[in-house]
């Protein structure tokens, strides 16, 4: 976790103190502490939390481990939620943009858009109940006025998620320079999402249906 936090601000998609992690445990999860710069952040100071709240050791959790406990609450089909405030998924955030499926690659949060959660104070219960609806079979959200969360299996693919949101996003302002860029249909996107889960359970990346198959001599 401390590793993929420092790789988190190396990367480019957070600053400071700024974001938290979470990862599940048997006894609940660890979370980020509070106010600790990730470059002076050991092993020992993350933070055991448990489901109800509580928390044990002298270090405080992350301001934002309500959204930390409740999506992992919620879902069980991942294990690590990562949440960071990266420069154009925030500036999408701010205007409270939806990323549509402009570009196939939307489909890599799991469906035809990255949602934007309504603005809440942070390290709210508002803010995590909005950050769960924003997540609805996603994996990944903006969140009104603040940032991103992407989720994973393990700290390494949030991480590369949430850099695939930044990049989208990135891309997403760049084309609203242009005007409103066209939108892939949903046909397509489902299309584009079977292929990704496809390739991430390890099988022949090729459609249904096409004749010109890549095959193993």
């Amino acid at each position: 976790m401390v590793t993929i936090c420092r790789r988190m601000n190396a990367s480019g998609i957070n600053q400071g103190t700024a974001g938290n992690m979470s990862v599940r445990n048997p006894k609940g999860f660890l979370v980020t502490p509070t106010s600790l710069p990730y470059d002076m952040m050991q092993p020992q100071d993350l933070v055991q939390m448990y489901f109800d709240g509580g928390y044990e050791g002298e270090r405080r959790p992350s301001s934002e481990w309500r959204f930390h406990r409740d999506i992992l609450a919620s879902r069980q089909d991942i294990d690590c939620v990562l949440h960071c405030h990266s420069v154009y998924a925030t500036t999408l955030a701010v205007h409270h943009k939806t990323i549509p499926s402009f570009h196939y690659m939307t489909g890599v949060a799991g469906g035809t858009t990255i949602r934007c959660a309504p603005y809440a104070t942070f390290g709210t219960q508002a803010l995590s109940d909005a950050a769960i609806d924003a997540l609805q079979d996603r994996l990944a959200c903006l969140l009104g006025q603040h940032g991103q969360i992407s989720l994973g299996k393990t700290p390494a693919a949030a991480l590369a998620l949430a850099i695939e949101v930044e990049t989208l996003s990135r891309l997403y302002v760049q084309a609203l320079t242009l005007g409103e860029p066209p939108i892939l249909d949903d046909e397509e996107m489902e299309r584009v999402i079977r292929q990704m889960k496809n390739m991430s359970y390890g099988q022949a990346p090729d459609l249904d249906g096409v004749n010109d198959v890549a095959k193993r001599r």
